[in-house]
């Protein structure tokens, strides 16, 4: 059996005292599962940060060996590493940061065709990936799964951060599709401390996600100048013209999810006559904010020992706030026997922006 970090350990004790922190969103992070694309250069920030704070599975993928060129950037290895599979490097690396994390490698790309099935049972997809076919292909991806991606990209000088979630993803910044000339590092050079800026915001976005604290980076692109110091916010939105009809996409389509359910979905199978049962695993706190009509208040951090006060045989949608502890939530009553069984992508806050604007966001 798989181990897990212990959320009660001493080793997180500094950021369980953090404000609107605490154990639940431990609790969260040993039971999350993340995805990175990429053990290179922002790999090598991402993926020991998400190890040191408690993460407890990741899955690492990349198809590359370990280079020379490689080691001014890449710290997650050493001159010994050279030749070996990034994947095989890195996960030795997370092993040594937290012996508990359960760390899979997975050699290979990252494609429409392999995306899917990297991302069963994943909370969260970060990529690091430096191509432009890759990160749309897990744009694809995220968003058929429901899940958050956080993304990154760094080069010279310069790099950027943003989320494909909540609404908005990466083609609304990029509508034309993967750009096959793009510079890479090999060819425009890359400053090291550029990965680990963008690596360590990458981190910061993904961990804040998992524990479900904060506000996420929707609609939100951070970019630093290294040369500068600095750095800006470019905010951009949804496109209308993308929802009024058939999407074009470039690249072949992903199959829809069965795990999640959009908020405009929601709003039509509550008004049939057998609507689901509405499962709320957010904190009394929250609830208080703002909750769906009808919904049942059962904490995830409650969720193991109170599962017997639901239905398994009842159509069920689960949700929180962003999406992220409703797909934890999902694999718990899956696990119990829920066959027919969502979760909100999105969350409550997706409900209040696409169906009830009256509905308090917080």
């Amino acid at each position: 059996m798989a181990s897990t970090p212990d959320p009660r350990s001493p080793r997180y004790a500094r950021q369980r005292i953090l404000p609107g922190f605490g154990d639940e969103a431990q609790k969260r992070l040993s039971a999350a599962h993340a995805v990175v694309i990429g053990a290179g250069g922002l790999g090598s920030a991402v993926l020991p940060i998400l190890a040191a704070a408690g993460v407890g599975t990741i899955t690492v993928v990349d198809d590359d060996l370990v280079d020379e060129t490689n080691l001014h950037r890449q710290i997650l290895h050493g001159g010994a590493d050279i030749g070996r599979a990034k994947v095989d490097s890195a996960a030795e690396a997370v092993h040594r940061q937290s012996a508990e994390t359960t760390v899979i490698a997975h050699l290979g790309q990252f494609t429409t065709e392999t995306g899917p099935g990297i991302l069963a049972g994943a909370d969260i997809v970060i990529d690091g990936s430096d191509n432009n076919e890759t990160r749309f292909a897990a744009n694809d991806a995220a968003v058929a799964a429901g899940i958050p991606l956080v993304w990154g990209s760094a080069l010279r000088w310069s790099g950027q951060v943003g989320l494909a979630w909540g609404g908005t993803d990466y083609r609304d910044l990029f509508p034309d599709g993967p750009d096959a000339d793009a510079d890479t590092c090999e060819i425009a050079g890359i400053l090291p401390t550029v990965c680990t800026v963008i690596g360590g915001l990458m981190a910061t976005e993904a961990l804040k996600l998992l524990a479900g604290v904060g506000e996420p980076l929707i609609g939100r692109v951070v970019l630093f100048d290294a040369l500068s110091n600095s750095t800006r916010e470019l905010r951009y939105a949804r496109d209308p013209a993308r929802d009024a009809g058939p999407a074009v996409s470039p690249s072949p389509p992903v199959a829809v999810s069965r795990d999640s359910i959009t908020a405009r979905e929601l709003a039509d199978l509550l008004g049939e006559a057998r609507p689901p049962a509405l499962l709320d695993v957010r904190e009394p706190h929250e609830f208080a904010i703002t909750a769906l009509p009808g919904a049942v208040l059962i904490p995830l951090g409650d969720l193991d020992a109170r599962i017997g006060e639901l239905d398994p045989g009842a159509p069920t949608v689960v949700y929180c706030h962003l999406g992220v502890r409703s797909a934890s939530a999902l694999a718990r009553l899956r696990a119990a026997g829920f066959s027919d069984a969502r979760h909100l992508a999105g969350g409550v806050d997706s409900w209040s922006r696409t169906v009830d604007p009256a509905l308090p966001r917080y």
